[in-house]
C-alpha cells in the first residue's frame, strides 16, 4: 500500500510527583504537509519577540510574560485551526494502585508513556479511508538508562500490531522514533510550556509563597497570568473545560482524534481513593 499520509507526534513529559498530581505526559500532533509552515511561523514570531533562546515553563518571569503570551498567541491559533493537535495526561496522586509487580513500578514511567501514545491521540479514527498513514515520533530526550530507552522504542513498535490500529493504516515506522532535544523544536518548547502551566495550576503552586514571605513571588504571580491566558485560549476552543479531568467525548467516541485539545486524567484499572491526598483535605 502507498504511503499518503504522515503524522509528526512530539512528546514531552515531566516525571515529578506533585503534590495533587503526577505524571505528565504531554503531545503535539501535526499532519506532515502543515509541519514546515508551522515551524516557519512559530521561529519567526520568536524571533519578533526577541526570544532566541529555549523557552520553557521554568524559564517564564514576569519581565517575559509578554513575549511567552505572545508566542503562546500564535500556538493557540495552530491549535484552535486544528492544525496542531494537544494531548496531556496526567494521573492523581490520590488514586493509589492496588497489587502492582516490583517490574511495573520499575517501569512505571514507560508504562504510561505507552498507553498515552496508544490512546490519547485516538489515531484509529484518524483514517477514515485507511489510507497507510506512517508515524513519525520524536520524542523529548528521554530520562533514563540508554538500555531502557532503547528497549521502551522497541517496545513502541508492537503497537503496529494492534487490531485497531492496523485495521485503520496506521504505523510508527522503527527508523522514525527519535530522541530529540527541545532546543531544536519549537513546537516541543511551546508544548512545554502548556505541560508546565497545567501541572502547575492543578498542584495549587499558583497559592505558594516563599518561606517566611507574605506575599507571593514576581515569578508566581507571572506563571498565573501565562496559566490564565492559556486557560482562555482552551475555552475558546472547549467551553466550560476543566483541566483536572479527562476530556468528555460528547457521545462520540471519535472525538478522540476531532478534538484539537483533550485531557486524560489516567486511572489504575485497580486502584483506592486516598481521601488525604486531595485538594479538598489540604490547607493549601
Amino acid at each position: 500500500m502507498k504511503l499518503s499520509k504522515e503524522y509528526i507526534i512530539y512528546c514531552d513529559e515531566s516525571i515529578d510527583k506533585g503534590r495533587f498530581f503526577s505524571n505528565f505526559y504531554g503531545g503535539a500532533l501535526i499532519r506532515s504537509q502543515d509541519l514546515r509552515k508551522v515551524e516557519k511561523i512559530l521561529f519567526a514570531k520568536k524571533n519578533e519577540l526577541n526570544l532566541y533562546k529555549e523557552i520553557k515553563w521554568s524559564k517564564v518571569t514576569s519581565l517575559y510574560l509578554d513575549k511567552y503570551i505572545g508566542l503562546m498567541e500564535k500556538f493557540f491559533d495552530f491549535i484552535e485551526a486544528d492544525i496542531v493537535k494537544i494531548r496531556i495526561m496526567f494521573t492523581q496522586n490520590c488514586n493509589v494502585p492496588n497489587n502492582l509487580s516490583s517490574e511495573q513500578i520499575d517501569n512505571e514511567y514507560f508504562l504510561l508513556y505507552y498507553q498515552f501514545l496508544k490512546h490519547a491521540f485516538g489515531l484509529q479514527y484518524s483514517n477514515p479511508t485507511e489510507e497507510k498513514t506512517r508515524i513519525r515520533l520524536y520524542l523529548d530526550y528521554l530520562p533514563d538508562t540508554r538500555e531502557k530507552a532503547a528497549s521502551f522504542k522497541k517496545y513502541l513498535l508492537g503497537l503496529n500490531k494492534n487490531p485497531q490500529l492496523e485495521n485503520a493504516g496506521i504505523y510508527i515506522d522503527e527508523n522514525q522514533i527519535a530522541e530529540v532535544r527541545s532546543h531544536d523544536h519549537t513546537i516541543l518548547q511551546c508544548l512545554d510550556v502548556v505541560l508546565g502551566a497545567m501541572q502547575f495550576r492543578l498542584n495549587n503552586k499558583h497559592k505558594e509563597k516563599p518561606d517566611g514571605a507574605r506575599c507571593r513571588a514576581k515569578r508566581t504571580i507571572a506563571k498565573e497570568k501565562l496559566y490564565t491566558y492559556i486557560y482562555q485560549r482552551i475555552n475558546q476552543i472547549y467551553p466550560r473545560f476543566n483541566i483536572g479531568v479527562s476530556t468528555s467525548l460528547r457521545e462520540d467516541v471519535t472525538n478522540r482524534w476531532n478534538h484539537p485539545y483533550r485531557h486524560w486524567l489516567f486511572k489504575p484499572e485497580d486502584f483506592n481513593i486516598d481521601p488525604s491526598r486531595t485538594k479538598s483535605n489540604s490547607k493549601i
